[in-house]
This record gives structure tokens, sequence and C-alpha cells, in this order.
């Protein structure tokens, strides 16, 4: 009987246990640079009994941001304080991956080079979604301009210097970030995506972005320590599509075939993308919907009890799952889970930007003890 608590090999990455702690956007890297800090490795270090720590995401570039104090992996001074994280992670017995990003056009000029515009698969902006300016203002997303069929190369390129730098970094592998209406995601659905060269109209189309990304973080790490995220039926930042269950049932039948690490797929009950507390009720699951398409490592995230997940592994529907805000308020959620010791409640007001409130002043059961 397999339980949430027993080891996985993930790839080529054997896991203490399936409690995985999920991306999380903090936005609390040294300015300006994006680099993190020491701070940062204590906040992941101390969430290291985590079979696997995803890291927040991390833009491929400075094009890739659309957030103030996000972190980044293309400059030597961003390596340099990811290191520090790898290395407080390893010394406390962790598994982490670098999740790769690019934003997409949910970014603002402020953020971008030169007070460019963001970019898109197509000129369209995100109704009802928005981010902040360089100087944390509240700004709604504006028009982005969809990118030429030449430059989309060089944002290949992009994320594969980001795996190359993961590496140098000390990360035992990466994740690419095709979920949430960001930059790969956004080519993904097409309700977004009005393209009519090789990157759009047909499912096939629509998909090649996301998988020659993956194509391109194999070639730098192998495929047993590369995990993709996505998000079937995710509505955040404008996200929708005529047929998810073609468009994801294509893409991970692809990813089977090369053998990723892990599908890492958002629970559609939660396409909110963790913007709101609460799951949409009476929605089919991904096992249900798309477990026949990937025989992998399944990684299931989305508003989970620890109960739920254990019965999802025991179930079989899921090989691991994975916590976000709980892992925020829980710095040893594992063990919480296991003895069915009391969780600490998170503060939602602190999830983005500040210092220790909220971030590395969590208590664990031993400090509680002591």
């Amino acid at each position: 009987m397999t339980t949430l608590f027993d080891p996985i090999t993930m790839g080529d990455v054997a896991l203490q246990n399936r409690i995985v702690m999920a991306p999380l956007t903090r936005m609390r890297t040294k300015q300006p640079g994006n680099i993190p800090t020491a701070l940062n490795a204590e906040y992941y270090a101390q969430r290291a009994s985590a079979g696997l720590i995803i890291t927040e995401a991390t833009q491929i570039s400075q094009q890739g941001q659309g957030y103030p104090a996000t972190p980044g992996i293309h400059s030597a001074e961003q390596v340099e304080g990811w290191k520090l994280v790898t290395k407080e992670v390893h010394a406390a017995g962790g598994k982490i991956f670098l999740q790769l990003w690019h934003v997409g056009r949910i970014s603002h000029p402020s953020l971008q080079p030169n007070g460019a515009q963001p970019v898109a698969p197509s000129a369209i902006p995100a109704a009802n979604s928005g981010t902040f300016t360089a100087d944390w203002q509240p700004t709604p997303i504006l028009m982005p301009r969809a990118l030429e069929t030449a430059e989309i190369a060089g944002i290949i390129a992009d994320f594969k210097q980001g795996a190359v730098n993961a590496k140098a970094a000390g990360f035992d592998g990466v994740e690419v970030h095709g979920a949430n209406g960001y930059l790969l995601d956004q080519f993904l659905h097409d309700g977004s995506n009005k393209r009519s060269d090789q990157y759009g109209g047909s499912i096939e189309n629509r998909a090649r972005l996301l998988l020659e990304t993956t194509d391109a973080a194999i070639a730098v790490w192998g495929k047993g320590r590369v995990g993709v995220r996505l998000s079937p039926y995710g509505t955040f930042n404008d996200m929708h599509d005529s047929d998810p269950v073609a468009l994801f049932t294509y893409v991970l039948a692809e990813l089977d075939k090369r053998g990723v690490a892990y599908a890492h797929v958002i629970e559609p009950r939660s396409s909110a993308a963790g913007g709101a507390d609460g799951n949409i009720d009476n929605v089919p699951g991904t096992a249900q919907l798309f477990r026949g398409a990937f025989k992998g490592v399944l990684i299931s995230a989305g508003g989970y009890t620890g109960d739920e997940a254990q019965q999802a592994v025991l179930n079989g529907i899921s090989d691991a799952i994975a916590f976000g805000r709980m892992f925020i308020s829980n710095p040893d959620l594992p063990a919480r889970l296991k003895t069915g010791a009391a969780l600490n409640r998170y503060d939602r007001s602190t999830f983005y930007g500040g210092d220790a409130k909220g971030y590395t002043d969590y208590p664990s059961l031993q400090a509680k003890a002591a």
C-alpha cells in the first residue's frame, strides 16, 4: 500500500516522500538585480523535508519578468544568489528544482528592457488580469506585442540558457513553467493564440513552443531531471481553450514520449491558481481526464487537504501531491501531515513582498515544543 510518506524516484532523482512544495511567487529578492539572498536560502531550507521543492517561478530573461522583485536566472549575480539556496537546501537533506518562467503578456513596460511592450503569441491583452509596475503600483494588463516567428528561437535559447544557469547554481533539475496563463500557456490555448505560422492554429502547432522548450531543457539536463507544469482548465490570466481535453491529452502524450521526470498538473478545481482560498466543486479530476495519456510520474496540485492527498496517492490517482499555501505557513508540513498535528494558518497579506514576516517566521513543531 503506497502512502504519501513513501519514497519515490522521479526520473533520475530519488525523493524521501511524495510531498512536493509547489512553486510560490513571494517577491523577496535583492534589488536591483532580482538576486536571491540568504533570507531566501533560509526560507527554502526550512522546507527541505519536502520530497521535492520546486522554486518560485524564475524569469529566464528580463523580458520574461512580470512582477517586481521576482528572481531571475539570467545573470551571474542571480546564479551566485541561487547557490546560497541550493547549498542550504542540500545541507538540510532536501532536493530542489528551479522553475523556468517567461510571463509573456502578463507584464508591464516598466519591467521590460528599454520600456518595451510585453510580448505574446498574439496581440490580445489578458482581460480582467493585472500585475504590478516596477515600483509596485497595481496595473491592468496592457496590449502586448505579437512575437515575430524569427524571435521565437531566441525565446527557446533563453530557456535553454536558464537551464544551463540552473545547473551552474547547483539545482537538482528544472521545471518548465507551462501553466497559469504565462507565455508557454498563452501559446497552448486558442483563446490567446491566433497565430497563422507554425506556432498557431492546430493543437500540434500551438504545443510546439512548449515542447521545443522542454526539448531544450532536456538537452541540458537529460530527460530524468526535467519536469513540466500544466494547468488544464486554468482560467487565471484570462486563459480559455475551445477543447482543453484534446489539447492537454496531446501535450501530455508528447511529454510521455519524451520520458520527462514528471508532469505537474494543476487540478481543474483550482483553476484560479491560488488567487482564492476555495475550490470549484463538481469538476473532473486530472487523473480522470489525462492519466491515460501520461504514464510517468504525475504530480497533482490544487487545494488538497492532507487526507485528500493521502487518498489520491493510495488510489493511484497521482504519484505525488504538491502543496502551496500550506507550505508557506508550515515549514515542516510533512511532519504535521504524518502526525496529524495542527496546521499554522497563513497570512495572505504577507504573501508578496516584504521581509522575514510571513516568510521565515512561521514556527515549526520543534520550535513550538521548545
